[in-house]
């Protein structure tokens, strides 16, 4: 028990204090950002000092840099004020149309765009105090995704790159290829020879970053001549438009990338493996009734998509 006496004397509002003077290195700034006078949180930051024998910022010529030690604390700061937030804004009752929770979900901008977007325009009509924070993900979050999930909702992401997680099934996509609409070297159809000898712009191209499709090809025995990699499914039609390159895109986002660019919609000459798209979360939030109402309506998101 005498351990735990220094930790119950600590206010949570210095975690507050610590987040926002970590993030401005400022007394002024940081206590500009809370709508605190400066003599307040200089006062917080004194404490702060105080408990982690260490001065938190120090003062370099007109300005101050983090200590190594307060370096450290940025990297646990943010996450651990994002789970207080969360067990505080916890309700007794849940109503979902009197409900102010801000969700927060990552995805790729495919995901956002098609299932995030769905999600949203049904919570609008549902729970229209409910935020989203839909945020696009990348290698480093999908890699971390276990500790990320903690302080999140929710990552859209298909099967094939995660495991050891709960999961929400959505909605199966399939893959299409997407050319110029006048591309000279394309008679009708794509075929294996035109995936070989034709230049590709690709999303992500990593080892722990790829698309079925993509992967699918190189067993194929076809190492596809990559011209361009761009981290966005939204950009390819742009990449494509105007040039000989082929893409993959997600047919969920087929009509977009018609509408934004003059490109042309083929079915790819293989039978490529469709995409299950599906939310994964967190153990934590198993239990949690506003987590199941958010997941109950993705689900129904997914079967508009679907249909």
């Amino acid at each position: 028990m005498a351990d735990q006496y220094p930790f119950t004397r600590l206010d949570l509002n210095l975690l507050v204090a610590l987040d926002a003077l970590l993030t401005e290195r400022s007394v002024t700034r940081a206590a500009e950002r809370l709508s605190l006078s400066q003599p307040a949180l200089s006062a917080s930051l004194a404490r702060l000092r105080a408990h982690f024998n260490d001065p938190i910022l120090a003062r370099s010529g007109n300005s101050y840099n983090l200590t190594p030690l307060a370096s450290r604390l940025s990297e646990h700061t943010e996450t651990a004020l994002d789970a207080a937030r969360r067990v505080f804004e916890s309700q007794a009752e849940w109503d979902p149309s009197e409900a102010t929770r801000e969700f927060t979900i990552y995805g790729s901008d495919y995901s956002l765009a098609t299932t995030g977007r769905r999600l949203a325009s049904l919570a609008k009509e549902r729970a229209p105090g409910v935020r989203f924070r839909f945020l696009v993900h990348n290698e480093q979050i999908v890699e971390d995704a276990v500790a990320r999930l903690r302080i999140a909702d929710g990552l859209l992401m298909p099967h094939g790159f995660l495991t050891d997680l709960p999961f929400t099934d959505l909605w199966t996509d399939t893959w299409v290829i997407i050319a110029d609409e006048d591309h000279p070297g394309l008679h009708g159809e794509v075929t294996l020879d035109d995936i070989a000898r034709l230049p590709w712009v690709f999303t992500y191209q990593s080892r722990s970053a790829f698309t079925s499709a993509t992967r699918q090809i190189q067993q194929l025995g076809i190492e596809p001549r990559v011209e361009t990699v761009v981290e966005s499914f939204l950009s390819l039609p742009m990449f494509v438009a105007g040039t000989e390159r082929l893409a993959l895109i997600q047919a969920g986002l087929a009509e977009y990338a018609r509408n934004t660019a003059g490109v042309r919609i083929y079915d790819p000459p293989f039978d490529a493996t469709p995409v299950l798209n599906a939310m994964w979360w967190h153990p934590m939030h198993r239990r949690d009734p506003e987590h199941e109402w958010l997941r109950n309506l993705l689900a129904e998101a997914a079967r508009d998509l679907q249909s």
